[in-house]
């Protein structure tokens, strides 16, 4: 059985129509609604920039956001921390026996 649906997504008064997994249903329809919402924001905050430069200030916030988050759950300096104690611990062990 084909698990997939049509949906039609209104992101800035524009229709998209999409293909999709039954279970991305809902994640895709509420990150249009977040996207119109941040649209709306940034039209009510600069009326006289047009919906082009809204949907670009709010791809720029989204992706700002997203880079925030990587950033701090990046666990790659933990790594090096544990990879130097592991180290020191084998050469300690080492030098034991």
């Amino acid at each position: 059985m084909d698990d997939k649906l049509s949906i039609n997504i209104n992101i800035a008064d524009r229709l998209y129509p999409l293909r999709i997994d039954r279970k991305e249903e809902e994640s895709i329809r509420k990150a249009a609604k977040i996207i119109n919402e941040k649209v709306v924001q940034y039209k009510q905050k600069y009326a006289s920039k047009d919906l082009q430069d809204c949907l670009a200030m709010a791809t720029l916030q989204f992706v700002i956001q997203k880079f925030d988050t990587e950033k701090r759950i990046d666990v790659s300096p933990l790594v090096d921390e544990l990879e130097v104690m592991n180290d020191f611990l084998t050469e300690f062990l080492e030098k034991e026996n």
